[in-house]
């Protein structure tokens, strides 16, 4: 599907705890797809905003200190196009959407997981880095890439 400036494309990305992945997907797509996406993100749980989620975004130049966890199912009603799973946990409990939005997964490494193992705040930061990288390129290729699945 590609958007018309009057239908942008409604994607979700949906995480465990929209803490972190989800909310830079969020901001990637606002930033950077704005005039074609509009990009929604949300968790399965609420784990609150990630603070190194925050602060490497800002260093991308993407603000998302004004982001906030949300629970999927504030966002039923939503007609979705599109849910992108970004981990494991949420592809495995997606609920079904009532819009009957088509579900694709795309994973990407936990960076506070991966974190926990580095012994200064820059090897974490590292992680934090990587993922956001990783993500930014996925969204960048969108919505094309929406037609590998």
């Amino acid at each position: 599907m590609t958007a018309t400036p009057e239908q942008k494309m409604k994607i979700l990305f949906l995480c465990t705890g929209n803490s972190c992945r989800s909310q830079m997907a969020e901001g990637w797509a606002h930033a950077l797809k704005g005039d074609e996406i509009e990009a929604w993100s949300a968790g399965i749980e609420t784990h609150g905003l990630n603070p190194l989620a925050v602060r490497v975004m800002a260093e991308a130049g993407v603000d998302i200190s004004g982001h906030r966890s949300k629970n999927v199912r504030e966002l039923l009603s939503i007609p979705f196009d599109y849910v992108v799973t970004v981990c494991g946990h949420a592809h495995e409990t997606c609920p079904v959407f009532p819009a009957g939005a088509k579900v694709v997964h795309v994973g990407f490494d936990d960076p506070p997981q991966l974190a926990r193992e580095a012994e200064t705040e820059e090897e974490a930061l590292s992680h934090y880095r990587r993922v956001r990288d990783e993500i930014r390129k996925f969204i960048e290729a969108l919505p094309g890439r929406f037609d590998e699945f």
